[in-house]
């Protein structure tokens, strides 16, 4: 296997759909990456941000370069688990119930707000993203593959949200933020035309079957010894009391090891380097952990912190 993969139609095709997505949300690569990453890696992602920075509009750029069906559910506090994952109808005209899918049966799902609606809904997708299926009335119904939850989370300090459990958070392969957009990258947001009419023109870039084939490319990246080494020093860093109140767990270390496979291949290499576990571990780690008391700084600072005290193998 080559050690670099540029010239592969893989990497082609992977450096056209961020370089497409770019082109909409103006200024944020490194979300971007991450964004693609989280989807190559087979995970979840979770948009922590204030309201009107571009976060519906990265999660249907996306469905739209990659040619995947998407839907959009807006939480809200009276929105019921039957209004997301669907309900069954008596039809008189065949004399029996009839199910009538919800919009979870998508390819790329965005729970827009997802903290404003109760525990009840929210569970609700939780059997979705571990299990890539529902079970409505006593019978299990597969989701579509690839299927891809988006969701977004305003501040919980604001009025209306109820914070995710851990069992929900832990479901999520990456947490992010968008962030305001900087000076130029605003005054192109400003001069340009609306992004949702910029949307409608994209083509897709890839097609669902490539993407499961770069899904499956990612399981193939190789890591070193050394690498999990590296890797098991991390985690056993969280776990220590020094930095975590609670370290991470067995399955959060495979799902960060695979969201650095997934970076190495949008890097174009066949191989994990200590480079991409630092640069994807505070998007990965960061929301499983609650820093020490008197820590005095956020879950993110907190995790970077660490990555600078655990030396490299």
């Amino acid at each position: 296997m080559v050690r670099r993969m540029a010239d592969h139609p893989l990497a082609q095709h992977l450096a056209r759909l961020t370089d497409q997505i770019s082109t909409i949300i103006v200024g944020k690569r490194p979300q971007i990456e991450d964004c693609v990453a989280c989807l190559l890696a087979g995970g979840h992602l979770l948009i922590e941000d204030v309201p009107g920075v571009g976060k519906t509009t990265l999660a249907h750029a996306l469905a739209v370069s990659l040619g995947l069906k998407f839907s959009r559910v807006q939480f809200t506090a009276d929105l019921m688990p039957s209004d997301l994952v669907g309900v069954s109808v008596f039809e008189r005209s065949r004399e029996a119930f009839v199910f009538h899918p919800g919009p979870v049966f998508t390819q790329v799902l965005l729970a827009d707000e997802i903290n404003r609606a109760g525990p009840k809904t929210q569970s609700a997708l939780l059997e979705a993203m571990e299990e890539h299926q529902v079970s409505v009335e006593n019978e299990t119904r597969p989701l579509p593959r690839p299927f891809f939850v988006i969701a977004t989370q305003n501040p919980t300090d604001q009025l209306g949200t109820y914070p995710l459990p851990e069992s929900q958070l832990d479901r999520f392969l990456m947490c992010i933020t968008l962030g305001y957009p900087d000076r130029a990258s605003e005054r192109a947001l400003l001069a340009g035309e609306d992004r949702r009419h910029a949307i409608e023109r994209l083509g897709a870039v890839m097609d669902p079957a490539q993407l499961m084939a770069a899904q499956q490319a990612v399981q193939r990246v190789q890591a070193s010894d050394a690498l999990l080494d590296y890797l098991q020093a991390l985690i056993a860093a969280t776990r220590n009391g020094r930095w975590f109140v609670d370290g991470l767990s067995p399955r959060a270390g495979i799902a960060i090891l695979r969201a650095a496979r997934a970076r190495a291949l949008l890097a174009q290499r066949t191989y994990v380097a200590p480079e991409d576990l630092q640069a994807i571990l505070p998007q990965t780690a960061a929301h499983r952990l609650v820093p020490v008391a008197g820590a005095g700084r956020g879950r993110v600072e907190q995790v970077r912190a660490m990555i600078e005290a655990v030396p490299l193998p």
